[in-house]
Order: structure tokens, then sequence, then C-alpha cells
């Protein structure tokens, strides 16, 4: 664990360090060691339940997927983020650069957290790195009201929780997660034990978002730069069903029943999310509503509380931060050469970037769940999970992916079809640069598809 944690701290400190004609590789390159490095975690031990231990952290079946993808995801950001911030002062691209390590190492810390209370405090300090991004990097003047949204909602939801985990600490006399499956839940009235519960969910609902408490998440990824849309759609989404999933492990069988209502909000927001992404101009805006409804797939999946259901979710968490950061990365590299986001005055793109058509397609592909991709895998193995609880799911989760299908081709022929209007004849071509951040994405999805064992739960 000591030897990725180790040099993403130390990554930290050395981008200050760094001489200025030499920032940006040292520190890609830096990023590209960690990310190899912690390969070495998927192996993971048979008939082990924890592995790479340590006092304070170890990785198991379902930590390990979402740490090597918070790794992977550094270089990418890096990568991405060169031509945004190259006309920034020396300075401040080193605090760009050192708040997105900085970033990794919380993540780092999070999700290999034994203790839940470490895990608490882990999981509210991503709030800051990311905040100063939004606010400070973001591109419209609506940046501010977006880093309020996101930083009111994370905090009004997460408060709850710490006064639920205090509660379970004095009950329980622990929060370590290596225990408190053999522990008993707090023994309170039944009002109380509602209240508790939806205190613990409260937080990471909010964090997917499920639908209803989602607003702050088209605010964030509409006005954050490039990385932070992908810090946000591939991993800070994440955290929240990474916290469900922990919660859900600790719970008691016989609250199992007040987590119907959220079941039934998390699919409602499926159709209502992707309902919505069939009328939006804003190709980043599109995008976000996008991981609002497929982390709705997720809630649900968690909230079930089977071994499907959390295998189907764990495997659609990593596939969709996959997809839909390349999204936002495709939708950057439009926005850099046309200075809008609006899909309409953008058209026709196949003509002038043939090549970077083929990337939007497979990424629209892997974003409506093509098979063999493993969207496929976690999506199917979802809608199982659901049915087995009740056949009515049926009707909202195959409603939802008919939805999903249609915005998605509806993103690509808008951005990549018809002809192209005069004002966009003359964008510069796309550089080897963005052909290694999107291959960089793809390749793990396509990779994935001949040993998916290795993010099976």
């Amino acid at each position: 664990m000591l030897k990725v944690l180790l040099p993403s701290m130390a990554l930290v400190v050395s981008v200050w360090l760094t001489p200025a004609n030499h920032l940006w590789t040292f520190t890609l390159f830096n990023s590209f060691v960690i990310a190899l490095m912690s390969l070495s975690w998927l192996y993971f031990p048979q008939g082990s339940s924890w592995a790479f231990m340590g006092t304070f952290m170890a990785t198991d079946a379902i930590s390990t997927p979402l740490l090597v993808l918070s790794c992977w995801l550094l270089p990418l950001m890096i990568l991405a983020s060169q031509h945004h911030t190259a006309s920034d002062p020396i300075n401040r691209q080193r605090l760009y650069l050192s708040l997105m390590a900085s970033l990794q190492v919380f993540l780092i810390l999070a999700f290999s957290a034994t203790e839940l209370i470490e895990f608490y405090l882990m999981f509210e300090a991503t709030l800051i790195p990311t905040l100063i991004i939004i606010t400070r990097w973001g591109n419209q003047e609506q940046r501010l009201n977006a880093g309020t949204y996101f930083l009111f909602y994370t905090l009004v939801g997460s408060l709850p929780l710490l006064v639920a985990l205090l509660l379970l600490q004095t009950s329980s006399g622990s929060l370590s997660l290596l225990t408190l499956s053999y522990t008993p839940a707090p023994r309170l009235p039944l009002y109380a034990n509602n209240l508790w519960l939806a205190a613990c969910l409260l937080a990471f609902l909010v964090k997917m978002p499920l639908y209803g408490v989602h607003l702050w998440l088209p605010k964030a990824h509409v006005e954050a730069p490039i990385a932070g849309s992908m810090a946000l759609a591939a991993v800070l989404l994440k955290l929240g069903g990474y916290g469900m999933i922990r919660i859900m492990l600790v719970i008691d069988t016989a609250l199992h029943h007040l987590c119907y209502p959220f079941i039934i909000l998390a699919l409602w927001g499926v159709v209502m999310a992707g309902s919505i992404c069939l009328r939006q101009t804003d190709l980043k805006s599109l995008i976000a509503y996008s991981s609002v409804s497929h982390m709705g797939l997720v809630a649900a999946a968690i909230l079930v509380r089977t071994s499907w259901g959390l295998t189907g979710a764990i495997v659609l968490m990593i596939a969709h931060g996959l997809s839909s950061s390349a999204l936002f990365c495709l939708a950057n590299t439009n926005y850099e050469r046309t200075h809008t986001r609006t899909m309409i005055v953008t058209r026709g793109l196949q003509v002038i970037l043939p090549l970077m058509t083929t990337w939007w397609f497979i990424s629209t592909l892997a974003n409506l769940a093509l098979p063999p991709l493993p969207n496929l895998l976690g999506e199917l193995t979802i809608i199982v999970a659901l049915f087995d609880w009740s056949w009515w799911t049926l009707t909202l989760t195959a409603t939802g992916t008919l939805i999903t299908g249609a915005y998605s081709l509806y993103m690509f022929l808008v951005t990549q079809r018809g002809p192209a209007p005069p004002h966009i004849m003359a964008l510069p071509p796309s550089c080897t640069r963005e052909h290694l951040l999107l291959a960089l994405h793809i390749l793990p999805l396509l990779l994935l598809v001949a040993k998916p064992e290795l993010i099976l739960f």
C-alpha cells in the first residue's frame, strides 16, 4: 500500500521543486509510474477477504478496482489539462498540479481506509482540492455559484452521517470495517432506526447523486475545467457508491425494508435523468445528466443488497468512470477549438476531425452499453438483480435503457453528422496528446472485456 501512497504524497511536494521547463513532463512521468505500480493491487490473493494490510489501510475486492481507477486517472487529468493551463503563470500551474496530486492522495486514503471515521474524513477532504479547481480554473462566470452548490449539498448531506457514525461507535465500541460486520447495529426505537439509516445513506446518495439531490452535479460539471469534470465523473461519484456498499454491509438485515423507497426513487431517477438528457443543448450538461442516470442504477443495485447487485454496481462504476471521463475529454476537445458547448453550433465535426469521430463513436457505444463492453455486463447484472427483487422494476430499467440508447445516439449524431457550419471549417487538427489521452481511456475498457474477473466482486 505504501509503495503507491508515499510516491503520491511526494508528488504533491515535488511539483514545487521541479524546474519550470520540465514541470509537466516530470509530473506526467511520475504519475504514470504510480499508476503502473497500482496495477499490482489487482493481484488479489484467493481465499482472503483483505490484502496489503497496514495499520489503518487495506484493500479488498470492493476497493481494489476503485483504487486502481483513482491512480490511473491522475496522468490522464494531467494530459488533458496541458492546453487549458498553458497561459497561466508557472506558480499557478504548480498549484493546479499539486491540487490534482493531493486529490489522488485523499482518494487512496478514502478507498483503502479500514476505519469508517477515517473514510469519513478523507471523504470530506476530497472537497477541498475539487472545490478550488472548480472555482479557480472554471471556464464561466457561474463557477463560484457551482462551487457553492457543490460545497453545501455535500456538507449538508455529510453532517448527519457523522452523527450516525458516532452513534454506531457508542453502541458497538468500534468503527473498524474488519469487525463491524460481526457486531450488532444500534438498538434504537423504530423512528430513531429510520433516522439513523437515512443519516447513513444521505451523504452517499447526495454524492452519487440520487435524482432529487442532483442539482449540484450539472452545475459543477458544466463550470469545472477538464480535470475537475474527469475527477467528478470517474472517481468522486464512485466515492458515494463505495460508501453505500460499506454501510449496507454493516446495516442489520432487519432494517433492509427501509431502503425500498430509495430503490424506487433511484429507478425513477434513471428514467427522469435520461429524459432530461434528450432535451439538453449543452454537451457537458448532457453528459452530466447521463452520469445521474447511470448512478441511479448503481444506487438501486447496492440497496437491493444481493451479491449480483453488488457485483453489477462495482462493474458499472468502473466502466462508467472510464467511458464518461472519455466523453468529457471529447467534449473538451470540441470546446478548446470552438469555445462553445452548444451542440447545434458545433455539428458536422466528422468532416473536419474524422479520427476524433472514431473516439466519439466508441465512447458513445460504451455509454449506451453495447456488448461486449463491461458497461453491458454491469447493467445486465443490475437489471437481473432488480428483477429478482421485484419484476415490476423491469418497466423502469427497460425504459431507462431505451432512453439511454436514444440520447447517446442523439449526442453522437448531432455533434458528428450532418453538414459542418461555415464558421468552424478552419478548426486546428487533433493532436497526438488527445489521441493518447482517449486511447488510455478506451483501452482499459476493451482489456476488461478479455479479463472481467479483475473487477468482479
